[in-house]
């Protein structure tokens, strides 16, 4: 059989036999993975290199030392995130903008859209997030939930890590312009390369050695930035002297462009509103978890350490399928659009599931890298063996999401988060813990909860074909 008549970018999937479609079906599938290993690489080492940290500062000597640091991690990722997701949905604009751009071979609209995101990141969520952490360090603290454990051994890493905020902008517009063009490797090597030289700078500041000082959280705060700016330089830098496909000309002056900004507003204001929700609910959710005390907010800061390590399947994923589909589109070809989402859901579903059946049997030996303590170990162990549960529905609704987002379609995940975590969770969560005393492992139960009504949402959606409609100009 002559397999080359079976090019993606040649067939339609629709219209072919099983012989034929085994064929496609195979090609996709490496297309994806392809695709989608070099970022599945990249958050899995980060999820690793964050675990070591986390580790690091848990086991800070010192009476609730460890388990204070621990607390301000978490207390300190609030404001970030919340930055941060900020920025992510511009950025989906801008990813899904440059996939539809490429697949329709406008690549000189590419420079203008990577511009525009990078701006409006920078003024509009990275300087007001520094400003706030400097300005009204302990008020913020203290309304995320920080208890006086965390503000002593805290406030230096909350405002050193807010402070560097504007690198953090700077990298994520920039990799999702790139993995917008299919480019994945480029976002790996340089996340790896300052996630390494985080781990080192975090070993010699946090326990002072070589001569430095023992600086605890703070050297752990130095570190961090440390290698965010590094990383702005790096990425600047590859696409100063490599990236030519984005027509990025960093000397040419903006100039205001009314369609993108109106392309960057549909798809992305609905996308904004979805992260605002999310903070929302996780916001409640600490402000659950937090209310137990110290060293419970230390066991669930570890069950999110280690679980990020699962949540890089859907992640990557996601991704992946995101720059696919809008590619698939850009070429208007939505039956590759679909394929696409099809066969991404069976690999995330194999994958999770593996992953799932390690966090069952084998949680609480990794939780005990991360603390000495028997409480935070049990505890984060049984929460562990909860969420096992639910790992497939989580990958698949995280990259279902992804798929959806390429398309434009941002409505959908807006709606299905805003039911889950903003209503779901938080209802279930604290009435397990409030009215039936179960504690850490009564909150997990509300994300159970939440996960699965995402996935059906989610899932509905994608089964159908106005996903697959969404114009961008």
């Amino acid at each position: 059989m002559d397999n080359e008549k079976y090019r993606l970018d040649d067939i339609n999937i629709d219209k072919l036999n099983d012989e034929e479609r085994k064929i496609v079906d195979k090609r996709i599938k490496n297309r994806v993975l392809t695709n989608a290993t070099p970022v599945f690489i990249e958050l899995v080492v980060g999820s690793l290199f964050g675990m070591v940290d986390m580790m690091m500062l848990g086991n800070i000597k010192g009476d609730m030392v460890g388990a204070a640091s621990l607390s301000s991690v978490g207390i300190t990722n609030q404001l970030v995130f919340l930055g941060l997701s900020l920025v992510q949905a511009l950025c989906i604009g801008g990813t899904t903008m440059i996939a539809r751009y490429l697949g329709a071979h406008e690549e000189d609209r590419m420079g203008d859209v990577v511009k525009h995101v990078i701006i409006m990141a920078v003024l509009f969520v990275g300087i007001p997030v520094v400003l706030l952490s400097q300005l009204l360090t302990v008020p913020v603290m203290k309304f995320v939930g920080a208890t006086p454990e965390v503000l002593q051994y805290g406030q230096n890493y909350f405002k050193i890590i807010c402070g560097g905020f504007i690198f953090q902008c700077i990298n994520v517009s920039l990799f999702s312009a790139l993995r917008g063009v299919q480019n994945t490797k480029a976002p790996m090597f340089i996340n790896l390369i300052a996630n390494a030289i985080n781990v080192i700078g975090n070993y010699i500041l946090i326990y002072g050695k070589l001569g430095v000082p023992a600086l605890g959280a703070t050297g752990a705060a130095i570190s961090t930035i440390t290698s965010q700016a590094l990383a702005s330089i790096m990425v600047i830098i590859y696409f100063i002297k490599f990236e030519d496909r984005l027509n990025v000309n960093f000397k040419k002056k903006f100039k205001f462009n009314p369609t993108t900004m109106s392309n960057l507003v549909k798809i992305g204001v609905p996308a904004s509103l979805e992260q605002l929700a999310l903070r929302g609910g996780l916001f409640l959710f600490i402000r659950l978890v937090t209310s137990l005390g110290t060293l419970t907010h230390a066991a669930h800061q570890i069950c999110i350490n280690i679980l990020s390590l699962s949540f890089t399947t859907g992640q990557s994923l996601g991704i992946s399928t995101s720059a696919l589909v809008g590619h698939a589109l850009g070429e208007k070809r939505p039956d590759r659009a679909k394929e696409y989402m099809m066969i991404t859901k069976k690999i995330g579903f194999t994958i999770s599931l593996f992953i799932g059946m390690l966090l069952f049997f084998f949680g609480k030996y990794a939780v005990a890298l991360y603390t000495n303590e028997a409480a935070i170990i049990e505890m984060s162990g049984d929460v562990l063996k909860i969420i096992a549960l639910v790992q497939p529905f989580q990958t698949v609704q995280l990259l279902t999401a992804g798929g959806l987002r390429g398309a434009g379609d941002t409505v959908f995940p807006l709606i299905a988060t805003t039911i889950g975590i903003l209503f779901i969770r938080t209802i279930v969560g604290y009435s397990f813990v409030y009215f039936f005393n179960m504690g850490l492992v009564g909150a997990w139960i509300g994300v159970v909860v939440d996960q699965l009504t995402r996935f059906f949402v989610i899932e509905k959606r994608s089964r159908g074909d106005e996903w697959l409609k969404v114009k961008i100009k």
